[in-house]
């Protein structure tokens, strides 16, 4: 079985640097078994991917991509903490929040893009429960924010 970084590289990605914090906080704590991460946002190479609210300036698949990103930082700021993507026993949560216009009732199928990474990444491991909220604005007018909460042996 691949490991979660073998699985990412055969999507045609890497695990990337984790990325800092845009105010008073870090981006992942442990406490026993379970590592909670920040809100990432699709933050890459520094710099947002898209800005706006899903159904307006951007499409729900920009935002679905927004979300893969979001969930990448999430596996980065993980693996930060606990060093090994291998000792993940679990994703158990994922919580996917969408800058979304008032009529946009699409929010679970953008964070199916965050759901979706998780499961190639992690496999059965991958399988979790999820929260995917509206929102009238998030950080740096970021269409999407995730933040997921792992086991770990």
């Amino acid at each position: 079985m691949a490991t979660p970084e073998e699985a990412l590289a055969e999507l045609g990605l890497t695990v990337p640097e984790v990325v800092p914090p845009v105010a008073v906080y870090v981006p992942a704590v442990r406490t026993g078994n379970y590592v909670y991460t920040s809100g990432q946002l699709p933050m890459r190479d520094g710099t947002l991917m898209t800005t706006g609210k899903v159904g307006g300036e951007v499409t729900p698949e920009e935002a679905y991509e927004c979300a893969q990103q979001c969930a990448l930082n999430a596996i980065a700021a993980v693996k930060a903490e606990i060093g090994d993507l291998t000792k993940v026993v679990r994703v158990v949560k994922v919580v996917a929040f969408v800058a979304s216009t008032p009529d946009f009732t699409g929010q679970p199928g953008v964070a199916n893009g965050a759901s979706e990474l998780l499961g190639k990444a992690f496999g059965d491991a991958g399988v979790h429960a999820r929260s995917a909220v509206a929102a009238p604005v998030l950080p740096l007018d970021s269409p999407v924010e995730v933040e997921i909460v792992v086991e770990v042996a």
